[in-house]
Formats: C-alpha cells, sequence, structure tokens
C-alpha cells in the first residue's frame, strides 16, 4: 500500500516481519504525492532489471508520477471500482484531498476486513459507509490545529492543510470516532501523524476520550511516524 520509504527501508521493514521483495504481488497507490511515491521507481527497477511488480493506480495519477525513467505497466482503474489481486477483494473510494484522482481502499479476505483512510480533508458521507463493517481501520489524524496555527509552516501551507482537500485534524477524527466508527472495528490505528504540527501522545489522549463511553472493545493504536508498527493478526 504505497511506497513512500526508501527501497533499503522497505526491504528492512519486511524483513523485519520475515518476507521479502520478491514477496510483493503488487503496489496499491492511494494518490501521487511524494510521500506516498518516492520509492515507487527503486521499487519496481533494481539495477537495469525492472521487476513485474502491477501497480494499481486510478486513472490520470500516473502522469504525475516521478518514474525515473522507470515507468512500469500500470493497472489504471476509475475511483470507486472494485477488484481483485490473489486472494484479496479490493474496493476503492474517493476521498478529498488535493490530488489528481486520490482514493482510499478497504480490502477483504477469508471474512476479514481491512480499511485504509488517510489523506483527506473532510469525512464525506459516502466515506461513512466505505468504513462500516471493518475489523481494522487505518484512520488519519494529522494535525493539532493549535500546533498548526502557530507551527512553522507558511500560511499558505497551513491554508491547504486545514482545507477541506487537505488533511484530518485531530478533533475531526475525534468526531467520527465518537458519532460513526462502526462496533465491528476490533483495532483503530490512528496514523499520518504530522511531525510538525501534532504529537503521538497528542493522538492517543484524543482517541481514548473519543473512545471512553462508546462501550467498544476496539484496540487503539497510534502509528509513530518514524517507526513501524505491530503485526496485527487475525
Amino acid at each position: 500500500m504505497d511506497a513512500g520509504l526508501s527501497r533499503r527501508e522497505i526491504a528492512k521493514r519486511l524483513a523485519a516481519i520475515g518476507e521479502d521483495l520478491d514477496s510483493i504481488d503488487a503496489v496499491l497507490i492511494t494518490h501521487e504525492h511524494t510521500d506516498h511515491t518516492c520509492g515507487l521507481p527503486a521499487l519496481i527497477k533494481h539495477g537495469s532489471c525492472v521487476r513485474n511488480i502491477p501497480v494499481y493506480v486510478t486513472h490520470g495519477t500516473p502522469t504525475f508520477i516521478d518514474w525515473c525513467e522507470s515507468t512500469p505497466a500500470c493497472e489504471s482503474f476509475q475511483a470507486g471500482c472494485a477488484f481483485s489481486i490473489g486472494d484479496f477483494d479490493i474496493r476503492s473510494f474517493t476521498v478529498p484531498h488535493d490530488a489528481v484522482n486520490p482514493v482510499g481502499y478497504t480490502l477483504e479476505a477469508e471474512g476479514i476486513r481491512v480499511a485504509i483512510a488517510t489523506d483527506l480533508g473532510y469525512i464525506t458521507d459516502s466515506l461513512r459507509v466505505h468504513l462500516r463493517g471493518v475489523n481494522l481501520l487505518l484512520l488519519e489524524s494529522n494535525h493539532d490545529l493549535e500546533m498548526l496555527r502557530v507551527g512553522p509552516y507558511p500560511w499558505s501551507v497551513k491554508q491547504r492543510v486545514m482545507s477541506r482537500r487537505g488533511h484530518l485534524s485531530n478533533e475531526v477524527a475525534a468526531e467520527f470516532i465518537r458519532h460513526d466508527l462502526d462496533s465491528t472495528v476490533s483495532t483503530l490505528i490512528l496514523g499520518h501523524i504530522s511531525e510538525h504540527n501534532n504529537h503521538p501522545e497528542l493522538v492517543r489522549n484524543m482517541g481514548f476520550k473519543a473512545l471512553d463511553g462508546r462501550a467498544l472493545f476496539t484496540k487503539l493504536v497510534v502509528a509513530d511516524p518514524r517507526l513501524p508498527s505491530e503485526v496485527f493478526c487475525y
């Protein structure tokens, strides 16, 4: 899912869980921004050899990815489409973000359903529908509004982040958890945390407060932006 790390770092993290680069069957891309695609050219090309890894992207997105002269044969699809890769049934859904054709995904196999929803400016009604019935949810909790306002970013960037095509704040993520998080979610991962405008402990405290009173048996995990998470098994 995306390739925003270097090839070496991806290989290192795969090795830590007993896997390697040759075990990758496909790469799903959410959108073209470099923090999601910068490692993709090296991932599909090692030395002079272009590896035959299918790259799934929405229509229009490949044009805006810097392939470093290693453009693969992409599997392009329309946002909202469903398709299968091996044992996984995958459904894409549109998210509001300042990219060409950005999407999130749900993946289902053997009765377990996982959803990834990051890089979105607000929670749409259709997104609420797509996030129902999932067992594990990775949801963006990108920034603390006050830290963003007084932080180092130029005002134009701050406006972009706070816009309806920017990123979810801790406050908006908490509102979703309080009112819309499905009882099927046994693991909630809050991620895509800004290193300049947020802090994992702020996200953790917000998450626990939002879950308080919901009477849900939901495990809360905060994904540190610098470290790999634990492995989740079902």
